[in-house]
C-alpha cells in the first residue's frame, strides 16, 4: 500500500521498497542537462545508464513541456522518478501523460534494464494507481503496450487492467490498449 506525502517542493509516494517522486520543472531541466544533476536533487548516486528504455530526449522535452504548461493542482499528472529505498537508488520512471481528460488518464512506465524483473514497476504502477484513483477527476486509466512487450502486460494485468482493443501505432507497430476503470459501490 502507498503512502502518499508531499511537501511544497513535491509530490511523494511511498511504498515497501519504493519513493516515487513527482517531477518538477527543476526536476525535468536536471534530467535534461545533467543526470549527475538529477541525481543531486534527488539525493541519490549518480545513475549508471540513464534514461531508462522509452525516456529519450524527445519525452523529455514532453515533460518539461507539460510541467512548465501545468496549472495549479496539476502536480502528479506527468513524470515520477521511481526510486529505490533501501539502498537509495534512481531505478526508473513512470507516471502519466497528462492530466485527466474527461475522466481517463494515460499511466506508462520504464526501468533501467539492470532493475526489471524485480517488480519493481508493478509496485510503481500499483501505487500511481490508487494515486490517480485518489483523485476525484480519475474513472479510468488507460495504458498502451506493444505486442512484443509481454513484461509490459504482465505488469498491467498484474496491477488489474484488462485489454480492450488495440491503441495508437508506435514505432509503425500497433499497440495493444488496456485500461483499469474505478470501482464504484
Amino acid at each position: 500500500m502507498a503512502e502518499a506525502q508531499s511537501d511544497l517542493q513535491s509530490l511523494r509516494l511511498l511504498t515497501d521498497r519504493l519513493e516515487l517522486t513527482a517531477s518538477t520543472v527543476e526536476l525535468a531541466q536536471a534530467e535534461l542537462a545533467d543526470p549527475a544533476a538529477l541525481a543531486a536533487l534527488l539525493d541519490v548516486p549518480n545513475p549508471v545508464g540513464w534514461p531508462p528504455p522509452l525516456n529519450d530526449a524527445d519525452s523529455q522535452h514532453h515533460f518539461l513541456s507539460l510541467l512548465r504548461g501545468a496549472e495549479a493542482g496539476a502536480a502528479g499528472w506527468s513524470l515520477w522518478f521511481c526510486i529505490r529505498r533501501t539502498p537509495r537508488v534512481l531505478i526508473g520512471n513512470a507516471g502519466f501523460k497528462g492530466p485527466p481528460t474527461e475522466g481517463s488518464v494515460e499511466i506508462g512506465y520504464s526501468m533501467l534494464e539492470a532493475q526489471q524483473r524485480n517488480g519493481y514497476c508493478t509496485e510503481a504502477v500499483r501505487a500511481l494507481v490508487a494515486w490517480a484513483f485518489g483523485q476525484a477527476a480519475v474513472d479510468t486509466i488507460v495504458a498502451h503496450t506493444l505486442p512484443a512487450a509481454r513484461p509490459s502486460m504482465r505488469v498491467l494485468e498484474k496491477c488489474g487492467f484488462i485489454p480492450v482493443g488495440l491503441g495508437p501505432p508506435e514505432d509503425g507497430i500497433r499497440t495493444i490498449r488496456y485500461q483499469l476503470s474505478r470501482r464504484r459501490s
